[in-house]
C-alpha cells in the first residue's frame, strides 16, 4: 500500500494535521518539529497525492502557458522564465502550442479550465473572446508579448514599434538606402508594429516609408526565410539590406545567400529580431534586436501568481520592456 500522511504523522510523533501544515503552510510549523517531519517524509518516501488536494481547494498548482510555436528558440526561452517563476512558488507549467490557430487555442483554454489551473499566460490568436471566456470563470490572466487594450487583465510586452525603428536607424546609419522588410503575418500584432517601427525611422530620415519592400510570408520560421531570400535573389532590383521580423526568417535568408554566393554583409547586410542563441552563432554572426525573452515569462508568471494568490489586493499591470539592438557582423559595412 502507498505511504499515507497517517503513516508520516507516527513516524514523526506528530499530528495529521501538522504534516499537513508542513506540506501546506510550513511557516506556521516550529523549526525542530518541520524537520521530524520531513525526516519521517524522506525515510518513508512520501509523496502526496496531489489529486486529492485539487480536489479539496479546486485548483491544481499549475499554470498554464499558450505561445504561437514552441519550436522557436525565443518561445524556449520564454518558458525557461515562466518555469524559473513557477517553481519558486511550487508551481509546475502547462505548455502548449496554437500554432497561430484559433480553434486550437480554445481547445487549450478549455482543457487549462478543466484543469482548474492557478492562471494562465498566453500569446494570443487576434479575437480576445477566448480569453474574456476564461477570466469570467474566474481563472486569472496574464497577455504575454501583448499589450492589454483593457484594465482588468495584466500583460508583459516589448515595444516592437521601437525595436524596428532600432533596425532600421542601423541600417541607415550604416550607408543602406535600398532596403527591405521581410515578415511574418500581418495579422500578427507583433509584426505590424515592426513594420511601423521601421516606416517610422524612415520618415524621420526624410525617406518616404512606401519605399521600403515589403515581403510578407506565411510563417516565422527558416523555410520561409529561405523562400523568401529567393525571390530576393530573383527579383530584379535587389535591396542592399534587409530587415527580418525574427531570426529565424533572417538565419533562412543568410543560408540561401552564402550558397548564392552573395557576400554578407559586403553585398547583402541582414538584421534579425529577438536574439536567439543562434544569432551569434550563424555563419556570419547575425545582428539581431533583443528582446528579454526569459524576463518577460517569469514577469508574466508572476503577476498571474500575485493575481492568484492575491486577488483582493492585486494591482493590473501592463509591463512594458524596450528592445536593444545588438551588432555583429551580418550587418557592418567594411570601412
Amino acid at each position: 500500500m502507498p505511504v499515507s500522511i497517517k503513516d508520516v504523522a507516527a513516524l514523526a510523533g506528530v499530528s495529521v494535521g501538522t504534516v499537513s501544515n508542513v506540506l501546506n503552510r510550513p511557516d506556521v510549523v516550529a523549526d525542530d518539529t518541520r524537520r521530524k517531519v520531513l525526516s519521517a517524509i524522506e525515510e518513508l518516501g512520501f509523496v502526496r497525492n496531489e489529486s486529492a488536494r485539487q480536489l479539496r481547494t479546486g485548483t491544481a498548482r499549475a499554470i498554464g502557458l499558450i505561445v504561437p510555436d514552441v519550436s522557436n528558440p525565443f518561445f524556449t526561452d520564454v518558458a525557461r522564465g515562466a518555469e524559473d517563476a513557477a517553481s519558486d512558488a511550487g508551481h509546475v507549467v502547462i505548455l502548449c502550442n496554437s500554432d497561430e490557430s484559433e480553434q486550437r487555442q480554445d481547445r487549450h483554454l478549455q482543457l487549462l479550465a478543466e484543469q482548474r489551473v492557478h492562471g494562465v499566460l498566453i500569446t494570443p490568436v487576434e479575437a480576445p473572446e477566448p480569453v474574456q471566456r476564461l477570466r469570467a470563470r474566474g481563472v486569472s490572466v496574464v497577455l504575454l508579448d501583448r499589450h492589454a487594450d483593457v484594465e482588468d487583465t495584466c500583460s508583459v510586452s516589448v515595444d516592437h514599434r521601437l525595436g524596428g525603428t532600432l533596425a532600421i536607424n542601423h541600417l541607415l546609419a550604416e550607408g543602406h538606402r535600398e532596403l527591405a522588410m521581410i515578415t511574418g503575418p500581418l495579422s500578427i500584432a507583433q509584426c505590424r508594429q515592426r513594420l511601423d517601427g521601421a516606416r517610422d525611422a524612415l520618415v524621420a530620415a526624410g525617406r518616404d516609408p512606401e519605399g521600403l519592400r515589403v515581403i510578407e510570408v506565411n510563417a516565422m520560421n527558416v523555410v520561409s526565410g529561405r523562400n523568401a531570400g529567393e525571390r530576393v535573389l530573383a527579383g530584379t532590383r535587389r535591396p542592399d539590406a534587409l530587415f527580418c521580423a525574427n531570426d529565424l526568417l533572417a538565419l533562412g535568408v543568410l543560408q540561401v545567400m552564402v550558397r548564392a554566393g552573395v557576400r554578407v554583409p559586403g553585398e547583402l547586410a541582414i538584421v534579425g529580431y529577438d536574439d536567439i542563441d543562434f544569432a551569434a552563432a550563424a555563419a556570419v554572426p547575425l545582428t539581431s534586436v533583443r528582446q528579454p525573452s526569459r524576463l518577460l515569462g517569469r514577469r508574466a508568471a508572476e503577476l498571474v501568481l500575485g493575481e492568484t494568490q492575491s486577488p483582493q489586493e492585486h494591482v493590473h499591470h501592463h509591463v512594458v520592456f524596450s528592445p536593444e539592438l545588438v551588432v555583429r557582423e551580418s550587418s557592418r559595412r567594411f570601412r
